[in-house]
């Protein structure tokens, strides 16, 4: 088969893409011929290296994809040939207090296809059954292979762990981002009063169709004086923020009395000054969310499958092209999610 990979962590020209073995399913594993697969930031840190990760080289990256069943290894129960599926990415025990408590993405030994071991984007690729969704036939492959990592994410983010309720007030740093885009339409489906920044005025347009009701330019405002401003001095109730140490300060600032702000990264950096004070004072919490339980993904998933979600496509590129696609994440070009298929796909 051909696969996207790279034989060494560095800059885009470590990718490739060529052949492959062939992957051969193990017990509770099935074999998807893949047709789409999205990039996530997630796949930038992977190929530069992240600390403490000690990955089997040659790596094919992606967390994301979709596709049919081909091949079903021992043990499979879930799925037959010829079905539809898509990629959940986090993978855990099934064993450890956390998993029997039924929060698997808290698992002692929790990974994610992609990041930790051999991710998806190649024209095959063997996945635990436990690691696929069933997808209805009417949905396009693209969205299928794009919806999962983030969506599952925002949805965690904002209703199992953050508790946003109707009425409430959010802001979204980084709407035009993957995890950004997903949780302004998680937001407005709640009942919330969506806040979001973005760089750009086609940025933040975007944003408003995907349900923001105030927008603001971070390039050109200070967003936490913005926030301010719109809300009267009260602050929000939340702040996603997914970007780190660039935004944390005036994320903390953007918040009301008793408020809280949820995290599921830091690619600015994942080492910012904080204002103690301010939390102590302000009495406000920090929240840590990472991927989502089985059921939440099952929970989301429907409402993307349904329509009522909807993952938007900036740019689909053959994988040929994953160098370009990794270009346009580092360079915050466009809107939504940047989807690659098998150059065999088109």
């Amino acid at each position: 088969m051909k696969a996207v990979q790279f034989s060494e962590h560095g800059d885009r020209d470590v990718i490739e893409y060529g052949d492959f073995p062939d992957p051969e399913p193990e017990r509770g594993e099935v074999v998807i011929d893949v047709k789409a697969g999205a990039l996530n930031h997630l796949d930038i840190w992977t190929r530069k290296g992240l600390p403490g990760i000690d990955l089997e080289m040659p790596h094919i990256p992606g967390s994301d994809a979709a596709g049919v069943v081909t091949e079903i290894g021992e043990g499979v129960t879930r799925f037959e040939e010829g079905d539809h599926v898509a990629v959940s990415a986090g993978v855990s025990c099934g064993v450890c207090e956390f998993c029997r408590h039924g929060e698997e993405s808290e698992c002692v030994r929790f990974s994610i296809i992609g990041e930790h071991q051999r991710g998806v984007h190649s024209e095959l690729a063997a996945v635990p059954e436990d690691n696929l969704v069933p997808v209805p036939e009417h949905v396009d492959w693209e969205v299928a292979g794009s919806a999962s990592l983030v969506f599952q994410t925002a949805w965690r983010m904002l209703l199992s762990q953050g508790e946003l309720a109707p009425g409430e007030k959010i802001l979204v740093l980084g709407a035009s981002g993957g995890v950004g885009h997903a949780a302004v339409q998680i937001a407005d489906f709640v009942g919330a009063e969506v806040y979001a920044t973005a760089s750009t005025e086609e940025k933040l347009q975007y944003a408003e169709e995907c349900g923001a009701e105030h927008v603001i330019n971070y390039e050109e405002d200070d967003f936490a004086k913005e926030i301010r401003d719109l809300t009267g001095r009260r602050g929000v109730d939340m702040v996603v923020d997914h970007i780190g140490a660039a935004t944390w300060t005036d994320s903390l600032k953007s918040l009301a009395k008793g408020g809280r702000v949820v995290t599921c990264g830091a690619t600015t950096g994942g080492r910012p000054e904080t204002d103690i004070n301010r939390i102590f004072w302000n009495q406000l919490k920090v929240i840590g969310s990472t991927m989502a339980t089985p059921g939440e993904v099952d929970d989301v998933l429907e409402l993307v499958w349904d329509g009522t979600f909807e993952p938007r496509i900036r740019e689909v590129l053959p994988m040929s092209e994953a160098a370009r696609a990794h270009e346009m994440i580092e360079n915050r070009e466009g809107f939504g999610k940047v989807v690659v298929r098998p150059d065999s796909e088109l």
